[in-house]
């Protein structure tokens, strides 16, 4: 579907060069002499970075991608194991191919898979997933005023600062877009 260069949004798969791209910025500019433009700031999914520039008139394909609800179920090695949750046919994705999405998977999470043309090309996980404290340091009495907090290593080996009430075994709700601490669950 075409659509002009002003309506792509942050986030928006294009395809562009013969390759996908995903849009990071977008900077609408409005010289004193000529028309307006768009820069855009993409990154392509074997992670090639483009900067390119498009006049108002310009138009740019925006790709198809079919959202596919499934499950995570485990990992084998490097690669990571998903089941359709409508026709239960398993997927396997490579760790290179989740990006940062690997320290909040769990058995039995529930993500969205993106396709384009029937290949997986993204996960969407959900705003944020609860895990457990495998690793943290004990309190300390006379130390609970202290301020900030503590490192704390989750179950699936990601480190995350964590309150200094928060001990190893409690679970601790995680946001998944920036890797940090939310809540105790």
């Amino acid at each position: 579907m075409k659509i002009s260069a002003f309506e792509a949004r942050i986030g928006n798969l294009l395809e562009y060069q013969g390759k996908l791209f995903r849009v990071l910025k977008k900077n609408h500019v409005k010289p004193g002499k000529g028309g307006a433009f768009v820069q855009m700031e993409m990154k392509s999914l074997d992670g090639t970075k483009l900067n390119e520039r498009f006049r108002s008139e310009d138009k740019v394909e925006k790709a198809h991608v079919e959202p596919r609800q499934m499950q995570y179920l485990y990992a084998e090695g490097e690669n990571y194991i998903f089941m359709d949750n409508e026709n239960f046919e398993q997927l396997t994705m490579h760790a290179d191919d989740l990006e940062e999405a690997t320290p909040f998977l769990l058995p039995n999470t529930d993500v969205q898979i993106n396709f384009h043309n029937d290949n997986p090309i993204g996960v969407e996980l959900p705003a944020n997933v609860v895990l457990e404290v495998v690793e943290t340091e004990a309190v300390v009495k006379g130390q609970t005023a202290a301020s900030g907090g503590k490192p704390a290593v989750l179950e699936t080996g990601h480190k995350v600062t964590v309150p200094q009430f928060v001990n190893a075994g409690e679970k601790v709700k995680v946001n998944t877009e920036t890797g940090d601490y939310v809540e105790r669950a």
